[in-house]
């Protein structure tokens, strides 16, 4: 049996449509962030459903808590000892082929799907990605989206460097360590385990992550790209559409109508961002 974890964060009735797409073929497993507001009546479907869903983080953009649900959503699905596979995805994805599809192309695969890159050879919105991992930033308190917020970024930064701030040294890490990538990936049960195990006890990456900016990015291409026996089943081809541009007032990409053709001619299971309202052309047009 292979697990769906959801990390949700809005519209409740976009993630009950999502559990009807996925079940029975997929356990799914939902985190519904504590921001929220989910009706007693919304919550009997996902229990009619029988998917399993908890409340228990407040989701800051930047900061740590996004990849704390994905540890609390594994730590989860892996009570269930008939779990082989697992699929983290957001709660704006939407599967692109039958899910039936999907849970074939992945059974008894050994196989890693995650993308990543080193952090110190690439920069993003006139960023090293390396910084966001090598300074300090409290982004799990601040919200890092108002216009404060922004404006302490930057400062932030700049005051940091100017007085020679490196985390990376001080916790033990060369800059060549740190990697990043999306968040979604597709992992065996045996890979799942010891990412837990090893999150669990090694208080050092913990201390990395939950200082970091976007640090849900780095968690999982950190681990597995420093350990060859792990690096060796990586695919970065992680089978999802997603749109790395503004449109719909969103970056990535809100999704609509004109991507079904791009999508049904590639190589996908789950399309992101869609959203219920904007996306519905598309979400009928993968359907059929």
């Amino acid at each position: 049996m292979q697990a769906v974890l959801v990390i949700a964060h809005r519209q409740p009735e976009q993630i009950i449509a999502l559990a009807k797409e996925l079940v029975p073929t997929f356990k799914v497993f939902i985190h519904l962030d504590t921001k929220m507001t989910v009706t007693s009546s919304q919550l009997e479907e996902l229990d009619k459903l029988g998917v399993y869903y908890f409340s228990k983080i407040d989701v800051r953009w930047g900061g740590w808590s996004i990849g704390q649900v994905a540890v609390e959503l594994f730590k989860v699905a892996l009570k269930d000892p008939s779990i082989t596979y697992l699929h983290l995805i957001s709660g704006q994805d939407w599967p692109t082929k039958k899910p039936a599809e999907i849970a074939r192309f992945f059974e008894n695969s050994s196989k890693i799907y995650l993308s990543y890159f080193q952090a110190n050879k690439v920069s993003k919105t006139g960023e090293k990605v390396i910084w966001w991992a090598k300074y300090y930033y409290p982004y799990d308190k601040l919200n890092r989206r108002t216009t404060f917020g922004k404006i302490y970024h930057r400062l932030n930064i700049m005051a940091q460097m100017i007085l020679r701030v490196n985390k990376l040294k001080k916790l033990g890490y060369a800059e060549d360590q740190i990697y990043s990538g999306a968040n979604w990936v597709d992992l065996p049960r045996d890979v799942a385990e010891f990412v837990i195990k090893d999150f669990d006890s090694n208080k050092r990456l913990r201390q990395l992550l939950s200082t970091s900016a976007f640090a849900d990015e780095f968690w999982l291409p950190t681990v597995l790209c420093n350990i060859p026996k792990y690096y060796q089943r990586i695919d970065q081809n992680i089978h999802r559409y997603i749109i790395l541009e503004k449109r719909h007032g969103s970056r990535p990409a809100i999704l609509d109508e004109t991507d079904l053709r791009p999508i049904q001619a590639g190589d996908y299971f789950w399309a992101r961002k869609v959203v219920f309202g904007i996306s519905d052309k598309l979400v009928k047009g993968l359907e059929n």
